[in-house]
């Protein structure tokens, strides 16, 4: 680790860093992965210099743009924990899931794409999403709500998946999706 990479950074640094994540997410889901570099430098208000400072790569700008994207959903699965019951929790954390995917879609995918499968970012992203939706599936469990064989890594899947046909389908249809999924986690009462 460099002494640079070592030093926490200053707050204006800190500001133009999080300026140049936010209007590359906002470019790349409006105009595609290929829009320049340049052209989110102008956007965000920063100088080309200070972008390729901080992303020297496009690689490392979508990387960076990926985790921050990984991050607030991950988070989002903690606050709703401890704001609402587990099964609550769980449900609006699924809703915002598969809203992320429909909404999303193309930017994860163009991300994705251009990141290495093997690298430590997606590996981090991998890990995170699944820990947090395994902190959801666990506190629903303990509760009682849902099936014990249902894994964080399995709500993953049944969201992407609904998020993905979503583009097909009228928004009440991907509602009865979306319930079928959630009557399909839970525990049979009998």
């Amino acid at each position: 680790m460099t002494a640079d990479a070592a030093r926490p950074m200053r707050a204006d640094a800190r500001r133009n860093y999080e300026r140049i994540i936010a209007t590359a997410r906002e470019a790349f889901t409006e105009e595609g992965t290929d829009v320049p570099l340049d052209d989110i430098a102008k956007r965000a208000c920063v100088g080309a210099g200070t972008l390729y400072r901080h992303f020297p790569t496009r690689e490392k700008l979508f990387e960076a743009v990926y985790r921050d994207e990984v991050e607030t959903l991950a988070q989002h699965a903690f606050d709703l924990l401890a704001e609402l019951p587990p099964g609550e929790a769980l449900e609006a954390w699924m809703r915002n899931q598969v809203r992320y995917y429909a909404e999303r879609r193309g930017l994860t995918v163009a991300l994705k794409a251009a990141l290495d499968h093997e690298s430590e970012t997606f590996a981090l992203c991998r890990t995170r999403t699944q820990t947090a939706s395994g902190a959801l599936v666990s506190a629903a469990q303990e509760a009682g709500l849902i099936r014990a064989d249902v894994t964080g890594t399995d709500v993953l899947r049944l969201c992407h998946g609904v998020g993905s046909v979503s583009q097909y389908a009228a928004p009440e249809d991907v509602e009865r999706m979306l319930g079928v999924v959630l009557d399909g986690l839970r525990v049979e009462r009998g």
